[in-house]
């Protein structure tokens, strides 16, 4: 698959300002240096930079599904009160919305791969040092450290991909989804298995995440180093500076934003809730836990293939309103016939929740150049999660004042029409340069 993706890097098109950049951007690096794109060198770090990716995406949920898995014995070895342990459940997207925006910043500054390295880096300490902080505000402030390097690292992943992978950024998107949503699914599914093989103590049950955070970093540190050498990095064209693009301007950043946060609404929603609705139905405990991780799963395979199917279909809208309906189908399940039909709500709900990875594709497409993705997806990404902040809350509020799931599944259900109609909007064919202007 690397070597397929090293080769395709280099193809350049007629039609894509992008790719006629990029072509004479090589045709120069190929004259003024011995090592051409076509070199060993250059090939090697193309394959690095990929498993890179593969590897940080991996790591930008565990610290969240980890948590999750052991959230009472947390509770209990911290002395938490349930209202703080409550606001951890807002905690990642408030994290992701105020350090996400300062990601394009860095970037234009350090560099995108210096900057995800230091956020690998962020992740590895706070997942070390949460579980031993010695109280819950240690805790907390480690918790937000590692959620600091997944923020930036949310926000700069598209960037890397439209910027080095012009011509693949559908199956580079997909192979990014993938990772991220099979990190989210295992850290779900082991913790608890991982903790009791470890002597059953809550802390080194979350702190060995750490370890695979910690080899995520190895990928990026040549990237980090060789940050002026241009033949050993593949580093796109220089670019208008992008501070001359006001996406605030651009009706299409504004449907991509709260697009996304509707579905990162749907899917905390889904991850903190769905398993209770299971339990409240009737449904044994260890089964509720499994629906969810089938949830979780069904994001592996088809974060893979929407991404690709999107990046050939010149209006993306259709698949938003087919991912919109089986959301909608699902959540009528859940309130008609939760335990009877579960296993077929939970695939539904698993299907809906790959918003996310096609999201993330848009973002990608909806940008001619590198700074311009980098723009959008920190305003489309911090925007996003300020939006879904309050979601998971009021699911809460509306679920402990009713004494039942009527309205929060009422809640969910409306929520995912204006997904549906914006994310249809962003699905069109035009650029936020376009639109906003330069």
């Amino acid at each position: 698959m690397m070597d397929g993706m090293a080769r395709e890097e280099y193809r350049t098109t007629t039609t894509s300002p992008t790719a006629q950049t990029l072509r004479k951007h090589r045709t120069h690096t190929t004259e003024a240096s011995p090592a051409s794109p076509a070199s060993p060198t250059r090939a090697w770090a193309t394959r690095l930079l990929v498993l890179g990716i593969v590897l940080s995406a991996l790591n930008l949920r565990p610290a969240i599904t980890s948590l999750g898995a052991l959230l009472e014995e947390v509770r209990d070895g911290l002395g938490m009160s349930g209202s703080v342990a409550g606001l951890l459940t807002s905690v990642p997207p408030l994290c992701f919305a105020v350090f996400g925006v300062t990601a394009p910043r860095l970037a234009r500054r350090f560099g995108p791969g210096a900057v995800v390295c230091a956020g690998m880096l962020a992740i590895t300490a706070g997942l070390l040092i949460r579980p031993y902080a010695g109280g819950t505000g240690g805790f907390l402030a480690a918790s937000a450290l590692a959620l600091m390097g997944i923020a930036v690292s949310n926000v700069l992943m598209p960037v890397i991909v439209k910027s080095w992978f012009p011509d693949r950024v559908g199956s580079m998107t997909g192979l990014y989804s993938m990772s991220l949503a099979l990190g989210t699914s295992a850290a779900a599914a082991v913790t608890v298995p991982l903790t009791d093989a470890l002597g059953g103590g809550w802390q080194p049950g979350l702190a060995v995440w750490a370890t695979l955070a910690g080899i995520a970093v190895v990928p990026w540190i040549p990237f980090v180093r060789q940050r002026g050498a241009r033949p050993a990095t593949p580093a796109p064209a220089r670019e208008e500076p992008p501070a001359a693009l006001r996406v605030t301007r651009s009706r299409t950043a504004w449907a991509l934003a709260v697009f996304f946060g509707l579905q990162a609404t749907a899917a905390y929603i889904t991850m903190g809730w769905m398993a209770q609705i299971f339990r409240d139905a009737g449904v044994a405990a260890g089964t509720a836990g499994l629906l969810l991780a089938v949830t979780m799963v069904m994001g592996v395979p088809l974060a893979f293939v929407i991404p690709r199917l999107a990046t050939r279909l010149p209006h993306q809208g259709p698949i938003v309103l087919v991912l919109g309906a089986c959301g909608l189908a699902g959540y009528a399940g859940l309130y008609l016939a939760p335990a009877e039909g579960a296993w077929a709500w939970a695939v539904l709900l698993g299907v809906a929740n790959c918003a996310f990875p096609l999201a993330l594709t848009m973002i990608g497409m909806r940008a001619r150049t590198g700074a311009g993705v980098a723009q959008l997806s920190g305003f489309a990404q911090s925007m996003g999660y300020l939006i879904s902040i309050p979601g998971p809350l009021l699911v809460g509020v509306l679920y402990q004042s009713s004494g039942g799931w009527g309205l929060p599944i009422a809640l969910m259900s409306a929520l995912m029409v204006p997904q549906m109609v914006v994310g249809f909007l962003a699905g069109r064919d035009r650029t936020v340069e376009g639109e906003a202007g330069r």
